[in-house]
């Protein structure tokens, strides 16, 4: 009796494997069109953005007489750093020869403080946005949109009036308060966005405890905003160390700051043009924001997507 179970079950489980066949997706091939044009975009892409650094790194790293030659995507025969330390200490911009060091200071001095203050007041502005509905406050944050949107020029000419009444024109804490003010707009809307994403519940528990605006915002919202922060300071610290405009627009020459420096040494008209120090320089301006980025991408990413959907 059970050899006949077992001759009468086995056809029929051989059948019904034999039905339902392999399971799971279709191995796809690794050289398919999709993943030919996919891979290949992306590979023309890199080398879009590569190149130009890469011919920036072996230009500041030759001799001149090996860049006389004029094969620019040629390694160096010989490496060289004196570029970089004449970039750094000895290239004249304008009438000052002290190279980019002065205007890296003056960087750093505007950078810093025009971070911490718009980065501390948008994100109290986000957050009494989000979460303390008060009277006025959708025409507060439609001044602030519509703000984000007007341009920078149609602007210098009023402030640099506003800064020459209140004594600032020319200084570096000019400049302070004006790179603090054109990012409150865009930061203020990240924050509000981020906050909104944050469980409610969360807040009505810590009104329910008795915590009042800034007992909330110190102890729940700020330890748990650690990503929009990161997006925050990453966007303030490459806008402000990168412009040029208000940099050249609103200090003198003993304040500039590094891009305008950088500009002097590359637009001299003064002696031979030296391809390697300006390459040199170049690399330079661009460190500070290209090390934030490789240090905090993953957080940027994280940041930008919670705090730039909702809303």
């Amino acid at each position: 009796m059970s050899d006949q179970a077992v001759s009468l079950s086995a056809p029929s489980g051989a059948g019904h494997a034999d039905a339902s066949g392999p399971s799971g997706p279709k191995p796809r091939h690794i050289f398919s069109r999709r993943n030919i044009f996919l891979y290949g975009t992306l590979i023309v892409a890199a080398l879009y953005y590569l190149l130009p650094l890469y011919v920036m790194i072996v230009t500041s790293l030759k001799g001149m007489p090996e860049i006389r030659l004029g094969n620019i995507f040629s390694p160096p025969l010989e490496i060289t750093f004196e570029p970089w330390v004449k970039a750094w200490s000895t290239a004249c911009t304008g009438l000052n020869c002290d190279g980019l060091s002065r205007g890296f200071w003056n960087s750093v001095r505007i950078t810093v403080p025009s971070v911490i203050l718009s980065i501390a007041i948008a994100s109290v502005n986000g957050y009494a946005l989000a979460n303390w509905r008060f009277k006025g406050a959708d025409t507060f944050f439609i001044i602030l949109i519509v703000g984000a949107f007007i341009p920078y020029q149609v602007m210098i000419y009023p402030i640099v009036i506003i800064l020459r009444e209140i004594g600032l024109y020319g200084s570096l804490s000019g400049l302070v308060v004006v790179h603090s003010i054109f990012g409150m707009p865009i930061l203020t809307l990240l924050f509000r966005n981020y906050f909104t994403s944050m469980p409610e519940e969360l807040f009505r528990a810590a009104r329910v405890d008795g915590a009042g605006f800034w007992g909330i915002y110190l102890r729940i919202m700020l330890p748990m905003s650690l990503p929009i922060f990161v997006v925050a300071v990453i966007l303030q610290v490459t806008g402000i160390w990168n412009d040029f405009l208000f940099g050249v627009v609103y200090t003198r020459p003993d304040t500039y700051p590094m891009t305008v420096q950088l500009n002097n040494i590359v637009n001299s008209v003064q002696g031979v043009k030296e391809y390697n120090v300006n390459m040199a320089a170049t690399i330079l301006t661009g460190l500070v924001p290209l090390v934030i980025y490789f240090i905090s991408g993953r957080l940027f990413v994280r940041g930008i997507a919670a705090g730039a959907v909702k809303g």
